[in-house]
């Protein structure tokens, strides 16, 4: 058999994962084995994998039957010190001998920069596959991360659920190892109702088959497709089609192992409820799909997805329709309770909610939102109209937090919110505001459509950002439990969409001078300023890498003191573009010359004097002239890239400059006239980016 023939399997058997866990995992334990085989020069092909709630597995695809043998020649002593004036073997040489575990055949002299050492030739033949596995899978097992572990059963090792049992096998022989006693074997388990509970597997290529056999689909890829067919099947059989929901078909993938979807009806007597209302119970708390028309209006259907097959579908259905029902009674007290007072009835119950115990209540929050749009409408110039709804909107932002339908669902803050707003005669833009504060609610969801609901959503970000910096409480490290990293992305994902110039630390300043004004906190505002400006920078760092930046021109850009955050994605593209089109091989060799000149000139002050000026010192002056008001026009558009180019347009006559030109002359007067020109050059590259950050490639 060839080594692409060889395929190694590895399944660990667990309790249940949650599935939120699942993919995770999966992702990690492949990375880490793949890792492992590298570091360990253990060829292979590709690496499989597959996941269920009971069971991680790899199967390696064409893996070596043993590591390369190693070839290499080892520097040892020099020559002078190896050996006695005998030519005799001495002690330094037979330590590097020993620990080489070579005779002296293996030496040989070689010279190194003039002088002589002693080197070994190893000769080192490769472990074999089996070996290196039982090494490497034991370790990557035990360094699969998770959000929670345990232990069980006397055991050392930590895992989200207690391991059952462990295949390792390649091709039809296992490949044993201890990992704290847990059994190892050929023998799976199949669906835990409806499979067998000892599997043999003969040979590894039979795995996936025997598993199917016993009502597992182990290829987690092909269940989400099967998942996703049977539901879209299932709801146009009953003339409806299904919503999008990544989450919901990602959850319902790594809750079954053998996937069977089942209809089940609604009461007509509920479909009168808000249509979340009724979608919120069916989807977070019991993993149901809704079925919609054709013209997006809810049906009085839902599909849900059995681990098993069909047998008995009308019983299980009816048992789903009756935990549904419970669910959807208690909505509808809920939501009928809730309507029989406004929702700015509930505002005045904002008082006893803490928002964070230094940071005061909900109606605090509420009202320092209220003042920071005022604030924000000023910056960007919107309407009054737009700024009163905003302030509206700010009042009544977090009043649902009271109502019994979001102490019921906790999902629904800000919905539920905008359906009684709506419901009471606010005014659409109000209502729609109210529903958007919270967008985006996770990294790369939907963001609010509204000027009003966009500018509700940064106040709320901002000031619960800029409180809690305020009071110490920032992230670190892996540690983020007020999602402030969330939050910040948002706003910074809202203003890019939207296109707005808007000064971060405009709204920073004023939302933490909320803090010292409306609730008396003390702390050093500049200092806090500066140290949230530096978190922004990191997340717009990785929102420039993600988007395909290099790091050196993100180190080059990211300065957002001065200037607004969408001006740093735009001068971060336009630099890339500009560097990417052309050699600029010359024109950055140039900028540095400037820049580590211009260090000399920081306390160089006054008007350049062209009438000391030297013809070639002139050249490069009127050059300079000659595009400054291009420039300006340019850089005050925002036309980066028409700015870089006018830049890279002195290249050759700055080149020039240095050539021709002695710019520390003895003349004190010509020195300095000269390093004013170089701190005039100097600044218009600043403005755009930081030279000495470009790594050239």
């Amino acid at each position: 058999m060839s080594n692409q023939d060889n395929i190694y399997l590895i399944e660990v058997g667990v309790e249940e994962l949650p599935s939120s866990y699942v993919r995770n995992a999966l992702e990690a334990f492949k990375t880490l084995v793949e890792d492992g085989l590298n570091e360990n020069k253990l060829g292979f092909e590709t690496v499989q994998s597959y996941a269920t709630p009971r069971r991680l597995t790899l199967m390696i695809h064409g893996i070596a039957d043993a590591q390369e043998d190693i070839e290499d020649w080892v520097k040892g002593p020099a020559k002078k010190i190896a050996y006695t004036e005998e030519g005799e073997v001495n002690k330094p040489l037979e330590g590097f001998m020993r620990s080489q575990g070579i005779e002296e055949d293996d030496l040989e002299v070689r010279e190194v920069k003039g002088q002589e050492y002693v080197f070994a030739h190893i000769h080192k033949k490769g472990e074999s596959a089996d070996k290196i596995l039982k090494e490497i899978i034991p370790d990557a097992i035990r360094h699969i991360p998770f959000p929670k572990n345990m232990r069980w059963g006397g055991k050392n090792i930590r895992f989200a659920r207690p391991i059952r049992w462990l295949v390792s096998m390649l091709n039809d022989t296992v490949v044993d190892f201890d990992l704290e006693g847990i059994k190892l074997s050929n023998r799976t388990r199949g669906h835990r109702f409806l499979g067998s509970s000892d599997i043999a597997i003969d040979d590894v290529r039979h795995y996936e088959e025997l598993l199917k056999e016993n009502y597992v689909i182990v290829d987690h890829e092909k269940r989400k497709e099967d998942i996703l067919y049977q539901i879209r099947y299932m709801a146009k059989s009953n003339g409806g089609e299904i919503h999008k929901d990544d989450d919901l078909l990602e959850e319902l993938t790594f809750i079954v192992e053998y996937p069977t979807a089942v209809i089940g009806n609604v009461k007509e007597q509920y479909l009168a409820l808000p249509e979340v209302v009724i979608t919120t119970p069916m989807r977070e708390h019991l993993r149901y799909t809704p079925v919609y028309s054709p013209e997006g209006d809810l049906l009085p259907y839902f599909i849900t997805i059995r681990n098993g097959n069909e047998d008995y579908a009308d019983i299980v259905s009816e048992g789903n329709e009756k935990v549904l029902e419970a669910r959807l009674e208690d909505a509808k007290f809920f939501f009928e309770n809730d309507r029989e007072r406004s929702l700015e009835d509930y505002v005045s119950q904002l008082d006893g909610i803490v928002f964070q115990e230094q940071l005061g209540t909900m109606a605090d929050k509420s009202a320092r939102m209220s003042s920071l749009v005022v604030r924000i409408g000023e910056i960007l110039a919107v309407g009054d109209k737009t700024i009163e709804a905003a302030k509206r909107a700010c009042y009544l932002s977090k009043a649902d937090l009271v109502t019994n339908m979001v102490q019921e669902f906790t999902e629904l803050e800000g919905v539920m919110g905008s359906i009684y707003a709506n419901l009471d005669g606010e005014e659409d833009v109000v209502c729609r505001a109210i529903r958007e504060q919270y967008m985006p609610v996770s990294s790369g969801a939907e963001l609010p459509t509204t000027t009003t609901g966009t500018i509700v959503s940064l106040a709320d970000k901002f000031d619960t950002i800029c409180g809690l910096f305020a009071i110490g409480q920032t992230p670190s490290g892996s540690q983020d439990p007020f999602a402030l990293r969330r939050k910040a992305i948002g706003i910074l994902r809202m203003i890019n969409e939207k296109r707005w110039e808007l000064a971060l630390r405009e709204c920073i300043d004023a939302s933490l001078y909320s803090f010292v004004n409306s609730m008396g906190l003390v702390f050093d505002v500049e200092a806090v300023s500066r140290q949230i400006l530096d978190f922004f920078r990191g997340r717009i760092s990785t929102m420039l890498g993600e988007e395909g930046i290099r790091y050196d021109i993100i180190d080059a850009i990211n300065d957002i003191d001065g200037e607004d955050s969408l001006r740093i994605f735009e001068k971060a593209n336009a630099l890339q573009a500009f560097l990417t089109k052309e050699d600029r091989k010359a024109f950055l060799e140039a900028v540095t010359r400037v820049e580590n000149l211009a260090s000399k000139a920081e306390s160089v002050e006054g008007d350049i004097d062209e009438s000391i000026m030297t013809e070639e010192e002139f050249l490069l002056y009127r050059h300079v002239l000659s595009i400054e008001e291009d420039l300006e026009y340019a850089y005050n558009k925002r036309k980066d890239e028409e700015y870089l180019n006018l830049l890279a347009s002195l290249t050759e006559d700055i080149h020039q400059y240095f050539d021709d030109v002695m710019i520390m002359a003895e003349d004190e007067g010509l020195k300095n006239n000269r390093l004013r020109l170089i701190k005039k050059i100097n600044a218009l590259v600043q403005r755009e980016f930081d030279g000495k950050q470009i790594v050239e490639s």
